[in-house]
């Protein structure tokens, strides 16, 4: 018998998500995030692969993904995973960086992985602080010290869209996607908008985003998802307004993505909790 617990706090000071997974055998699907991760393999092996390279993580290493980096995950040794990371929404990240730079940009931090990282002891002092819902300035000063070394070391500012490996075809398929995820789209539709032949269209689209075209719409779809379920809304509303076809579909791929269900999820942001450590026994 395996015990799975899943801590997930919102820290309304620092204004990211801080998540602990512990004793977890969970496979994680391609997909990405509209945020940036950055976290530490507690315990654990873990084949990942990230941008269409692969990664074997072990205890100790640290990751960081940037937004919409495509990236998924697995356990290779049939051991549990013990997990910590922080999300950060661009947004947020920005102020951060105006902060220690003075500039205002967005970092594009250039390796997934940093193995044996030097810097996994101050993330998992705030991480700590975080879910102790402390409240003095230190785990400010954490964050911040943290991230000036993070971007010194290993990022670069975020190239321009023009600079980017994206055809006009794909961007336009995005851009489509992203505006229309709440609908039925088909692949027929996606080939209308480009002159592309379906096989084409996949090929081109998966090898320039590292993601297939169903899997960007997926994604897209939770991360919308998340959006109302942290404004309160409930499963079943949310399910509806996002294009997923039931409300079953809708729980299962949303744990398969985040690592939680979405009433979960939605406890995370109730105004009279911020926080709650979730728990499950699975054989």
């Amino acid at each position: 018998m395996t015990r799975e617990v899943r801590t997930v706090v919102f820290d309304t000071d620092l204004q990211l998500e801080a998540y602990q997974f512990e004793g977890i055998m969970q496979k994680f699907p391609n997909h990405f995030h509209d945020y940036y991760v950055i976290g530490f393999i507690e315990q654990g092996k873990r084949h990942l692969v990230c941008n269409n390279e692969e990664y074997m993580l072990n205890t100790g290493d640290m990751i960081i993904f940037n937004p919409h980096d495509p990236h998924a995950c697995e356990q290779v040794d049939g051991r549990t995973l013990d997990y910590r990371c922080i999300n950060i929404q661009p947004e947020v990240m920005r102020q951060y960086v105006q902060e220690i730079t003075g500039q205002d940009y967005l970092p594009r931090f250039t390796s997934p992985v940093l193995y044996q990282s030097e810097h996994v002891g101050s993330l998992h002092e705030l991480h700590q602080m975080i879910l102790e819902e402390q409240a003095d300035f230190h785990k400010e000063e954490l964050l911040l010290f943290l991230l000036e070394q993070l971007m010194r070391e290993y990022a670069d500012a975020e190239p321009p869209v023009s600079a980017q490996d994206v055809t006009i075809e794909i961007r336009r398929i995005c851009e489509y996607i992203e505006t229309h995820y709440m609908e039925n789209i088909t692949l027929n539709q996606l080939v209308e908008l480009t002159g592309l032949s379906k096989y084409h269209l996949l090929r081109l689209f998966t090898r320039q985003k590292g993601i297939s075209p169903y899997r960007y719409l997926e994604t897209i779809r939770i991360n919308q998802t998340k959006r109302l379920l942290e404004q309160g809304k409930l499963p079943i509303e949310v399910a509806a307004q996002t294009g997923f076809s039931d409300q079953s579909h809708f729980t299962n791929f949303f744990k398969k993505l985040i690592g939680l269900t979405p009433k979960q999820y939605r406890r995370i942001f109730n105004h009279e909790v911020n926080s709650k450590r979730i728990a499950d026994d699975q054989s």
